[in-house]
């Protein structure tokens, strides 16, 4: 069961197929008198475009979830399909096209290399798939123009505020068009006010790129901007 914010995609979209399709799920982590259900029996489905808010107290299974949907672990039960293909039982060689061509990743820590630039950092994604250098040099442009950061395109990270380096991360994410975004705790280094900036721009971002994204967030700036919220209690779904 979930709480509902207003909703921001139009009419219509109710129609449209869910990009993603949590059955049942569970997962435990350990066993006996150690063991950790993280998920407990979990469904729920996300519309394409759809900006999901994912909230609880830290150990309600936020993580988890979204790990589990992103294929960076695997479910004990049930099963997980975004954009048609079950996550849940796909191989390596499957879970990798699935990251490389479907499903984005945003985290707290902001991952980027600090020898590259914002633009040069922004491009790994496209170089690791061989796009032709135009191309790769106008998209990785129009994300940092996206994020607000044109101006610091040459610029490392240790020369970028937190929040900057969050917004390359973002752009870095944004870089092969995934269909579904993933963003676990991403203002958990930032202060209130760049965070309230991140958050606007992610939901600025789906809109922009036509986009479906799942946030785990304590922040009630992020709550505010969702489309829907789903809150996790002990690894289960719960009312607000």
């Amino acid at each position: 069961m979930t709480a509902t914010t207003t909703d921001r995609r139009g009419a219509g979209s109710a129609a449209d197929a869910p990009l993603v399709v949590v059955e049942h799920v569970d997962r435990t982590y350990g066993s006996g008198h150690a063991a950790v259900h993280a998920l407990r029996d979990v469904s729920l489905t996300v519309a394409p475009g759809e900006l999901v808010a994912l909230v609880g107290r830290s150990g309600s299974g936020k993580t988890t979830l979204l790990n589990t949907i992103g294929g960076l672990d695997r479910p004990d039960g049930g099963r997980v399909v975004v954009a048609g293909r079950e996550v849940s039982s796909l191989d390596e060689k499957g879970l990798v096209a699935l990251r490389r061509d479907v499903v984005a990743f945003v985290f707290q820590t902001f991952g980027l290399v600090p020898v590259l630039t914002a633009a040069e950092n922004v491009g790994v994604p496209l170089r690791m798939r061989r796009t032709p250098v135009a191309e790769r040099e106008a998209r990785v442009e129009l994300l940092l123009d996206l994020v607000g950061l044109g101006p610091h395109a040459r610029q490392r990270p240790g020369q970028l505020s937190g929040g900057q380096q969050q917004r390359v991360a973002i752009a870095r994410a944004l870089a092969n068009s995934p269909r579904l975004l993933i963003a676990d705790e991403p203002t958990g280094q930032l202060d209130s006010e760049t965070g309230r900036a991140v958050m606007a721009l992610i939901r600025a971002v789906v809109e922009a790129e036509g986009m479906t994204a799942i946030v785990s967030t304590h922040d009630p700036v992020m709550v505010a901007l969702a489309d829907r919220v789903v809150n996790l209690a002990d690894g289960r779904l719960v009312d607000a």
